[in-house]
């Protein structure tokens, strides 16, 4: 017997998550079937994904949607219409963001920070009418502003972002959602396509994240570019130099240069147009001079009452059971140099010790930000805890930092580039913000692949602490 093929009739959303969807032809001696499908199937079927902007952080949301069974349309600048058409066969390419807008049920900018205002402006009156509309920024100020001046008023508004880089696995990995304007099905829907990422949802307001995002990634990322900076100016590959061997130097080694191996856009989008940023870059630039100064002048007794002050404001809280998230064993697993360290090197660790002053002047306790952490941040953390809570180890840093000379030099190139972030974030300063980074990324550039490899296996470790 003949049959036209299934049309859906009616699909209604239920809170167990299934509908019935009604298949008949109205012709005599035409049989009907009556077919269940999950809500999850029927959205698949019904609903469009566009992606604008096909960078390293858009690539891997096309791709893992469209492994997941959604239908995906996506493009990236115009000049690269050609290219993505011939290499990419698994989802839609198309030249650019109105064709993206003008079909698309759930329309994701992954674009930088810096341009999103232009490119919501241009594409945002094609959106296909009561769509949903999100970005991937790390600011989502600006971003959410943006939404509102360049979006039709029937558009919803549910943003995105994942704590993490693109090479990162997003199991367990923080994944934030901001519903900012829609309805709760929205919500579910966007949910829905989300769960294929396997991360760990956490729900927050635009004004919540942002806070949330300088608390733990902008001092961070700060404090890494800096010793990458130090290092290059003083022309030394840290892995290949004695002092900088083992324990705790191997993770800030592979910190600084798991940093340096992503593109700079993505740290200067979070710490130029987050305000909350501005004034915790600054903050730590400020420590790093005053302790430094304490430092030089011999001024143990204040030094020590500082930090220690600083200690029990950040790390006051933790009980006795409190496990590190990093150990000696850890340590000194992931390490670049293929040399074993020549027993335990002095140093004063400035780096980490402004950095709890910092938070200790913030009055910010990362451990609250624990949910929202990026990778990077948990293991910042580790270190940080490790340094300050390993019996002996602090005071063994403040003891160096008054008497050993060795790391001056090291320590007063780490200010000098600390400081300059600072002016380079508080002047808006992109095109130097990019100057700098990517001078520095070239000086490592041979040994960026190995130390993400090493960073994503500590990572992993770290997170598997924190559960």
């Amino acid at each position: 017997m003949y049959r036209d093929p299934p049309t859906v009739v009616s699909a209604q959303h239920t809170n167990i998550g299934w509908c019935l969807t009604f298949v008949y032809n109205k012709l005599p001696g035409f049989s009907a079937a009556i077919v269940i499908m999950s809500q999850e199937e029927l959205w698949k079927q019904t609903k469009i994904i566009g992606i604008i902007g096909l960078g390293d952080m858009g690539m891997m949301y096309a791709r893992r949607f469209t492994e997941a069974g959604w239908k995906v349309i996506g493009c990236d600048r115009e000049e690269n219409y050609a290219k993505l058409k011939e290499e990419i066969k698994d989802f839609q390419i198309v030249p650019n963001g109105h064709y993206v807008s003008r079909i698309s049920d759930y329309i994701i900018y992954s674009v930088e920070a810096e341009h999103i205002d232009k490119i919501v402006a241009m594409y945002g009156p094609s959106t296909k009418l009561n769509a949903i509309v999100g970005g991937q920024t790390s600011c989502k100020y600006q971003e959410i502003r943006s939404f509102e001046r360049h979006l039709p008023s029937d558009v919803e508004i549910i943003s995105v972002h994942s704590l993490h880089g693109p090479k990162v696995n997003t199991t367990g990995q923080p994944l934030v959602i901001i519903q900012h304007r829609s309805s709760d099905e929205s919500l579910q829907f966007v949910n829905l396509l989300m769960s294929c990422l396997k991360s760990k949802l956490v729900y927050l307001t635009c004004e919540e994240h942002d806070k949330i995002t300088a608390d733990t990634q902008a001092v961070t990322h700060a404090a890494f570019l800096s010793m990458g900076v130090a290092w290059h100016a003083s022309n030394q590959y840290p892995w290949e130099v004695p002092k900088w061997i083992g324990g705790i130097e191997n993770a800030k080694i592979n910190i600084s240069l798991r940093i340096y191996s992503n593109k700079w856009h993505v740290y200067a989008g979070l710490a130029i147009t987050n305000p909350s940023a501005h004034a915790q870059i600054l903050r730590y630039a400020t420590s790093c001079s005053d302790l430094f100064t304490l430092m030089i002048q011999g001024k143990d007794k204040e030094l020590r009452k500082r930090i220690y002050t600083a200690k029990q404001k950040v790390f006051g809280h933790l009980g006795e059971k409190h496990q590190l998230l990093l150990d000696d064993n850890i340590l000194q697993q992931f390490s670049l140099s293929k040399e074993p360290p020549e027993g335990k090197q002095p140093n004063s660790h400035l780096s980490l010790l402004a950095i709890v002053d910092s938070w200790s002047m913030l009055n910010i306790v990362p451990y609250d930000h624990m949910i929202c952490s990026t990778p990077v941040f948990r293991t910042f953390l580790g270190v940080t805890e490790y340094l300050f809570c390993t019996p002996n180890l602090l005071d063994e840093a403040l003891d160096c930092a008054i008497t050993n000379t060795e790391f001056r030099h090291d320590d007063l190139e780490f200010i000098i580039a600390a400081r300059n972030w600072s002016q380079i974030v508080s002047n808006g300063d992109f095109s130097g913000y990019k100057r700098e980074f990517e001078k520095t990324q070239e000086f490592f550039k041979p040994m960026l692949p190995e130390a993400n490899r090493l960073g994503n296996e500590m990572a992993k470790k770290i997170l598997e602490r924190a559960q």
